[in-house]
């Protein structure tokens, strides 16, 4: 029999399966029917932890503002905050395999709260010293980004060597992404697996 004909789509979102992809530079994304597809996109927006920028405003504005940062205390939370948009690539089906890879130890999330209440925050995988950033919501001004800042903050310390954020946008290229090709993106790839990092 041809072992072909034997292969389940959702065997991708087994936690080693996913965590092979992740490592080759492939994520998931579920269209709106909810099929999930695995993309590597030729280029790549990275942010490199010895060489990013955080807006002074924005750094004014976390010394001031009644914002509390959490890492990893609700990252379930986080990730459905994410997906509860009008269009998502984030499906429920997705969400469960998230949630294996956090009991695993390598799905994180930063929390953004204000007054004790969940207003912000991001998730991503970490592999070595790669972190794959995924997605982030914001329910109050700033939230999104201040989480932002305070990972790049957090993997610089950690001696992460970048931050995938996948897609540059008009949010992200204030902090410094760069365009690299997929080769590259492989070769960083190859010397981030070389360090051994705790996230937390």
């Amino acid at each position: 029999m041809d072992k072909e004909s034997n292969f389940n789509p959702k065997d991708l979102l087994k936690p080693v399966n996913m965590l092979n992809l992740y490592a080759q530079g492939a994520f998931p994304m579920a269209d709106e029917n909810g099929e999930i597809s695995w993309y590597q996109p030729k280029e790549r927006s990275v942010i490199f932890m010895d060489d990013y920028n955080i807006p002074r405003s924005l750094q004014k504005f976390i010394t001031v503002a009644d914002f509390e940062f959490r890492f990893d205390e609700n990252i379930i939370e986080v990730i459905k905050n994410c997906a509860n948009r009008e269009t998502t690539w984030i499906s429920e089906e997705l969400i469960e395999a998230y949630r294996k890879l956090a009991k695993l130890g390598y799905l994180h999330s930063v929390e953004v709260f204000q007054k004790n209440n969940l207003i912000g925050g991001l998730y991503g995988i970490a592999i070595g010293g790669a972190f794959f950033g995924e997605s982030m919501f914001s329910k109050i001004s700033q939230a999104s980004k201040s989480a932002l800042a305070t990972l790049i903050k957090h993997l610089e310390e950690k001696e992460y060597i970048f931050l995938d954020v996948q897609f540059a946008t008009e949010h992200l290229k204030m902090f410094g992404t760069k365009e690299i090709d997929f080769e590259e993106f492989n070769n960083l790839l190859d010397k981030a697996y070389l360090k051994e990092i705790s996230f937390i």
